[in-house]
């Protein structure tokens, strides 16, 4: 079938939760992708993050290979061979005691506020059902009733209702503010290190630090949700790591499943994870064999092929690059690691167009944003060549 034609049978029978670029993958290696006429474009979006790796990583695919000759699941109810492996690799890699697998990003998030609201409640003391987490303005935790709850975009909440309780929303980079927020009632702070769908966003230096010691002051929870961020996407192998500040539960996600698979996780310490005990919290598909031989070899390639500093010294490359291009549109650009977004004073979505037409993918974001992330190991070639484009396509604006 033609792109043409995928798209509209695509749009026949899909629900319409989606509006994607008018633009159809049907192979992937590395950063290049290919279309059904046989296009080819630099993927500088990486999935959000989950392609840390690149399309179809040879190690990676060959591990879920391997182990789809195997075994690819075996629910909770028994042990595989693969999962305490799991733990400990990611137990080490993170430096906590404790692994909780999930699927998607959003269920990690989800085990992450059962995991406050439990320990607030058993732990702290804190009366059933008056438990509450202070999130940020403009956060993205992902789309379960529960976390459009504490959503500040209305595309999210319109129509959602009832809503659940629980949240209070203050500004984010504001510690005061949300010093200002804590009552006896509070578990837990839910912060991403930046916030991605929010334009990439960083917040102001120091920020987390205060978080940290406020967290520690008034005895709650401070959640990270590095499912965007973590795995070295910003230059650090987690973006706490830029303020040397260590949450109580990490949420992560994303390229922990090494572009192959859906895994998530939260990673916490015993004193929080022992709040759960057997069937208060689970997953069917959480821990699965398949999930854990790629996850276990992304970590594995993260870790010995330095994928933090690759990160780091690309990203400052490609920024320094950007940064050459003059066009009177281009008012912010901002980022850290691979983790870039140029901020326009108009709709971004022409320049999105027009970036793809030239074969550099990339999605815009809050209208006005364009986020560029692309594959950590793509190559500094294939970076002069989608920088060659970028900058021809800005100049023609």
């Amino acid at each position: 079938m033609t792109s043409y034609e995928i798209i509209q049978k695509t749009n026949k029978y899909g629900a319409a939760n989606y509006s994607p670029k008018e633009v159809v993958i049907t192979e992937g290696k590395g950063t290049i992708v290919t279309d059904p006429e046989g296009n080819k474009y630099f993927d500088m979006l990486s999935a959000y993050s989950a392609l840390n790796f690149g399309h179809c990583h040879p190690e990676i695919v060959e591990s879920a290979k391997n182990q789809l000759e195997k075994l690819t699941l075996t629910s909770r109810a028994f042990h595989n061979a693969l999962l305490c492996e799991f733990y400990e690799k990611l137990s080490a890699l993170i430096k906590k005691e404790k692994i909780l697998p999930m699927n998607t990003g959003a269920e990690a998030v989800e085990t992450a506020i059962k995991a406050a609201r439990r320990y607030g409640a058993l732990i702290k003391g804190v009366e059933e059902g008056k438990q509450e987490i202070i999130v940020c303005e403009n956060n993205f935790h992902g789309r379960t009733v529960t976390i459009i709850s504490m959503s500040t975009d209305p595309d999210s909440r319109k129509g959602y209702g009832p809503y659940t309780d629980g949240f209070k929303v203050v500004p984010y980079g504001d510690a005061i503010a949300m010093e200002n927020a804590v009552t006896e009632n509070t578990v837990a702070v839910l912060v991403e290190p930046i916030q991605g769908e929010a334009g990439v966003i960083a917040p102001p230096d120091g920020y987390l630090k205060k978080v940290r010691a406020l967290c520690d002051r008034r005895d709650i929870l401070f959640i990270a949700d590095e499912v965007q961020t973590g795995f070295a996407r910003t230059g650090n192998m987690f973006a706490c790591d830029y303020e040397n500040v260590t949450p109580d539960i990490y949420v992560l996600g994303k390229a922990l499943g090494g572009g192959i698979m859906p895994v998530s996780a939260i990673a916490a310490d015993d004193k929080i994870m022992r709040v759960f005990t057997p069937g208060s919290h689970g997953s069917t598909f959480g821990g699965n064999p398949l999930a854990c031989a790629v996850a276990i070899k992304s970590m594995e390639i993260l870790v010995r092929d330095d994928y933090p500093g690759m990160a780091r010294e690309k990203g400052e490359y490609f920024m320094k690059n950007l940064k050459e291009i003059s066009n009177k549109d281009i008012i912010d650009i901002r980022g850290r690691g691979l983790l870039i977004g140029v901020e326009l004073s108009c709709d971004a979505a022409p320049y999105v167009k027009a970036l793809i037409h030239a074969g550099v993918l990339a999605k815009e974001t809050h209208e006005r944003t364009i986020r560029f992330a692309p594959p950590i190991n793509i190559t500094y070639e294939e970076l002069d060549s989608a920088i060659k484009i970028i900058k021809r396509v800005f100049n023609k604006g």
